[in-house]
Formats: C-alpha cells, sequence, structure tokens
C-alpha cells in the first residue's frame, strides 16, 4: 500500500516529488524517502514517520537535480525505521517499491552467496540487488529490470533509476498500480494519479507485466511478453481542487460533507423518469445479459463489504434473485461455484484492491460475466471488468471511507432498480415511485449534515468510553457493522456491530453501565423486534443512543440520546443511517485528539495480500 511517485523533466525534482508523495500519504506514512540524480551520483534521503520530518531534513540539506523518484511506506517487511525506508540502493541503481515479494527469502539467500551485503530487513532490497546483478552482465536499464521481475514472485510497482542511465527512469508494474504521465516539458510516474495531477492529465495506465522506459521527451513500452506496445493515453476529468481541504479541518469531514453532491453525482445521467428506469447504457453489459443471470455474487472487502451486504438486501428483494456476498480475501482461497450464467459483482473505491482484482479474475476464469462498482477511471478492476458502473465521488483521501461507501450504496440502487426493470419484476409505476425515493436522498443528506451539532453533543457525552456495541436489523445490519468500523478505524475504540437479533447469543453478556449501545430503529417490519432488543440493553443499565425515523415517540423516551431520521422507503434508510455514525466516529476521535485522516496501521488502498 506504499506510494511511489518518478519524475524527469527539466525541473528540480524533489520540490516535484514531495508535493506528489504529500498527495499520496493516504498509502502509508510509517517512513518516506527521495532519490535523486545529483550530479553524477545517486543522493538517497529517507526519514522515519511521516513526511513532514523527510521535508524538514532536505530543508536542512538540499538534493538538486531533475531526475528522481519519491516513497511514503505502509510497512509490510521490517518495522519502521530508516534502515527500512524506501528507496533502496544496490551500487549505482536506486528503486522504490510497492508490493510484496513472495519469495524473497530463497531470493536473498541465493544473492548473499554471490556476494551482495543487505542493509535492510525488506523484501524490495532484494529487487535492487537483482536488477544490479543484471547490470553487471551488460544489460541496460530496462531489460534489467525486465530480467530482475521474472525471477520474482508477488506484486510490484518500481520506479528505477541508475546512475548510468541519467536521463531514464524505469517503471514496472505487475499486481500495484502504476501510472505514467506525459506533457511536453517533463514525464510522471506515480502509484495514483493524484500525485500529478498539479502538472498533467494525460496518462498512460500500464498494465499487468508492462516495463515502462520514460524520459522527459517519450514513454516506451514493453509488455510481459517483451513485445513493444502502444498503451493508450488518457485524460483525467477530476477537479484537482476536490482534494484540498476547502476550509474543513480534516479531509474526512470535508468529504462526509460532500456526500449530497457525490450522491447527485452518482446518479447524475443514469435514469429515465419517463419510463422508471435506471439508463445504465454505459457499463458495458447488455439487458440480453442480464436477463441470463441465474444467481448473483459481490465480492469486496471492508466497508466496499458493507456495501455489498447492503446490496444483498436491495437486489433480492427488488429483483428476486440469490445473492451470494464473499469477502474478496476468503473468496480467492476457496474453490466457489462461480458459473457461466452468474453476474459477478466487485465493489472497489480504488479499483485495486489485491483482493477484489484475485476474485473478479477467478470469474472470469470460470465463465461469470464481472460488472465492478468502482471510483477511478482506468483503474486495473475497471479495465479488466466486462462491465464498469463508476461512481464519479471524486477523489477520496480520508483513509476511513465515507463519501465512496454511500456512492457505492447509490450505484446498486441504480443497479437494482436496472435489473428488476429489465427482468420485468418491477413495472413502470413502481420504478417512477423508486426514482422520487432516489432522487430526493441528496436533500435529506444535507439536512442531516445540517443537524451536525446534535451528533457533537452525543460525541462529548460518550467519547471517553473504551467499547462501543452497534445494533441493526435487516437492511441496516450492514450499517451498524459499518458503524464500528468507522469508530474503530478513526478513534481506535473497541466497537462490534451485530444483528440486534443475536444480541441474546452472546454479545448481552458484555453489556453494562460503561458500553453505550448504538440502536438503528427505522420505521419497517421489524421495528417492534428493534424496539424489544432496545429494552433488553436498557434493562442492563447501558447507555443507548437511538438513531430512530422522525415521528418515532417510544424510543425517544427510552433512550439515553435520540438522532431522528428522515421518514424514507426502507430500502432507502441505510443512507440516512449512515450519515450520523460517521459524523459521531469523526467528533469522538477528534474529541480523543486521533490522526483522523490517517489513522494508525491504516492505508488508503489494499493493494498487497
Amino acid at each position: 500500500m506504499c506510494g511511489i511517485v518518478g519524475y524527469v523533466g527539466s525541473q528540480e525534482a524533489v520540490p516535484i516529488l514531495i508535493a506528489g508523495l504529500a498527495k499520496l500519504e493516504y498509502r502509508g506514512y510509517d517512513s518516506a524517502g527521495v532519490a535523486v540524480l545529483q550530479g553524477e551520483k545517486i543522493e538517497v534521503r529517507r526519514s522515519v514517520g511521516k513526511l513532514a520530518n523527510l521535508q524538514k531534513s532536505l530543508a536542512e540539506k538540499a538534493i538538486n537535480g531533475v531526475l528522481g523518484i519519491g516513497h511514503t511506506r505502509w510497512a509490510t517487511h521490517g518495522k519502521p525505521s530508516e534502515q527500512n525506508a524506501h528507496p533502496h540502493r544496490s551500487n549505482g541503481c536506486v528503486l522504490v517499491h510497492n508490493g510484496i515479494i513472495e519469495n524473497y527469502q530463497p531470493l536473498k539467500q541465493q544473492l548473499q552467496r554471490e556476494g551482495y551485503a543487505f542493509q535492510s530487513e525488506t523484501d524490495t532490497e532484494v529487487v535492487a540487488h537483482l536488477i544490479d546483478k543484471h547490470l553487471q552482465r551488460g544489460l541496460n536499464l530496462a531489460d534489467a529490470v525486465r530480467a530482475a521481475t521474472k525471477e520474482v514472485r508477488g506484486s510490484y510497482a518500481l520506479a528505477v533509476i541508475c546512475e548510468k542511465e541519467p536521463e531514464r527512469l524505469i517503471a514496472a508494474r505487475s499486481g500495484c498500480p502504476l501510472v505514467v504521465g506525459r506533457t511536453k516539458q517533463a514525464s510522471y510516474v506515480a502509484s495514483d494519479v493524484m500525485a500529478m495531477l498539479a502538472h498533467t492529465r494525460d496518462v498512460i495506465y500500464l498494465e499487468e507485466g508492462d516495463v515502462a522506459s520514460v524520459t522527459q521527451s517519450e514513454v516506451q513500452v514493453i509488455d510481459a511478453e517483451g513485445r513493444e506496445v502502444s498503451r493508450k493515453t488518457s485524460r483525467v476529468t477530476w477537479d484537482a481542487s476536490a482534494a484540498e481541504k476547502s476550509g474543513y479541518p480534516h479531509f474526512m469531514l470535508k468529504e462526509i460533507h460532500e456526500q449530497p453532491q457525490t450522491i447527485l453525482d452518482t446518479m447524475r445521467g443514469r435514469y429515465s423518469y419517463e419510463t422508471g428506469e435506471a439508463d445504465l447504457a454505459d457499463i458495458g453489459l447488455t439487458p440480453s445479459e442480464f436477463l441470463a443471470v441465474d444467481r448473483i455474487w459481490i465480492v469486496a472487502c471492508g466497508t466496499s463489504w458493507h456495501a455489498g451486504l447492503v446490496g444483498k438486501y436491495l437486489l433480492e428483494e427488488m429483483v428476486r434473485t440469490p445473492v451470494q456476498v464473499d469477502i474478496g480475501s476468503e473468496f480467492r482461497y476457496r474453490d466457489p461455484l462461480v458459473g457461466k450464467h452468474d453476474l459477478f459483482i466487485t465493489i472497489s473505491q480504488s479499483g485495486e484492491t489485491a483482493d477484489t482484482l484475485a476474485a473478479a479474475r477467478e470469474a472470469k476464469e470460470k465463465g461469470a460475466r464481472v460488472l465492478s462498482i468502482v471510483n477511478v477511471v482506468g483503474s486495473t478492476l475497471a479495465r479488466e471488468s466486462d462491465g464498469v458502473l463508476y461512481t464519479h465521488c471524486g477523489p477520496e483521501i480520508g483513509v476511513a471511507s465515507t463519501k465512496a461507501f454511500t456512492a457505492q450504496l447509490t450505484a446498486l440502487y441504480l443497479l437494482a432498480l436496472h435489473l428488476a426493470r429489465v427482468r420485468n419484476v418491477m413495472n413502470v409505476a413502481d420504478g417512477k415511485a423508486w426514482l422520487d425515493r432516489l432522487v430526493r436522498l441528496p436533500s435529506l443528506v444535507e439536512g442531516v449534515l445540517g443537524r451536525e451539532a446534535e451528533i457533537v453533543a452525543i460525541a462529548k457525552r460518550y467519547y471517553k468510553k473504551r467499547n462501543f456495541l452497534f445494533l441493526g436489523r435487516g437492511i441496516n445490519y450492514p450499517i451498524a457493522l459499518e458503524g464500528s468500523l468507522k469508530l474503530k478505524e478513526v478513534s481506535y475504540i473497541h466497537a462490534e456491530g451485530y444483528a440486534a437479533g443475536e444480541m441474546k447469543h452472546g454479545p448481552i453478556a458484555l453489556i453494562d453501565r460503561d458500553m453505550p449501545v448504538v440502536v438503528l430503529a427505522p420505521r419497517d417490519r421489524l421495528y417492534e423486534k428493534t424496539v424489544s432488543n432496545l429494552m433488553e440493553v436498557k434493562a442492563r443499565r447501558a447507555p443507548v443512543i437511538a438513531l430512530v425515523a422522525e415521528g418515532e415517540r417510544e424510543l425517544g423516551r427510552t433512550a439515553d440520546a435520540v438522532f431522528t431520521i428522515p421518514d424514507t422507503h426502507p430500502l432507502m434508510s441505510p443512507i440516512l443511517f449512515t450519515i450520523p455514525l460517521q459524523l459521531l466516529a469523526y467528533h469522538i476521535a477528534v474529541l480523543r485528539g486521533a490522526d483522523v485522516d490517517q489513522p494508525r496501521n491504516l492505508a488508503k488502498s489494499v493493494t498487497v495480500e
């Protein structure tokens, strides 16, 4: 999950590298480093901790040059330390790496027998020595990198520079994202387009096994088979200013408040009120392909998996088709019974999640049609899927996902409507009624956000507690899971999400006056059962925070804190319950002094296993 950047041009490299790393720091912040060709020698500077420490070091002693690479690390092999920080060197070859080299131990032992000395505990240093070994055989840098990558197993995105080739940067990828950006004056390499948007919007997404030779004036790409290929240039349409905080104290809060707009953007141009349909002609799958579906799979990780669980409730109720939801990391290690008449839906904000990608590839091998719900245009998952439903929510910088989650839910609402109409399960009138509710969501969310002060007051009452329990039923059970995850991620409070009906099967033993219980209680067919669960909690003297529909009276008299949600159709309630839970997690974390945007041990995109 590390972030890498590279630059070759006519300007000073260090300011460009540092600015790029600042955009990628969400990918890892255990340590950071840069390497720049200064004169005839490559100078390396590394620092432990966040990027500010590296900036301070460079301010004290500058490095000058127009060719360089940089890295911000999320530790996998070896503890966070200057010794283990990237870039890594082998003689005149220096590189940065995102990924995991699975066979690094036998390679390391072989290289040690050949006389190479290792300075770090990382798997990455093996690659540096392998490239140097091939350079010593007389290969040029591009061929040396290709030869080295043939010897490794695992995942990698590499940016490599060499003192012998002072005008060239080599980029290579397999299993991890890597993008090359171009202008008339310079070339850029990065894990994410965010790192280069200040300089260019014209980018080339490298594909699996590609090795790119990058100079100031050109990019040459060799594919996994050793053939020179032409990769198309894409135009990035994101507004670079969207990645700035715009006056908010944290990206997380900014992105929470952006949700009315992101829900609208995900819906925009994708429905027809006249026909009561979702118009998803751009996703690449035809009505006949949808008609042939016997079963639906949804595979995702983390917050996206919670969106998938909501999707199961939606699709089974609206489309009347069985839906299986799997965690990506579990799916890839069994032999699932996926068939050629199955629709396989993957959900990933980045489109680079390693386990989700592996699941999609396996499903395609088994003959299923793969449809991905993705935010990042041109991502690996988007390129490899049969169809793509983009969420269009713009860059999400906060590590804890907020607006990407509600955009994924919105995409699932559209997909459920589309499938229901295509399969003739829903008529025109019902489709119009569904759209009426859907188009009201942004304004309803805006109203909930306008009452943030109520959530702040609740947070002030309970932020010192060490444990929380979140209870939900039906389609809001996944929202209870998501609420507990958000609190864990950003505040470091232990929290659990449970189906409320399961409370008596174990969790009730934990409930006491020191454990706040957050209860989600929409006005649906399970409402009375939820009230019973709440009464059981109160009987054990636990503080109850109840999220209820407007007009509800009974829970308001019983709970210790109440927040009302606009009364809407039960299937629409998950987004409205999500917003106050996000705000609660955010404000509790702020009150506890936590680093909200960059929680410890977490990275934004899990691009390694």
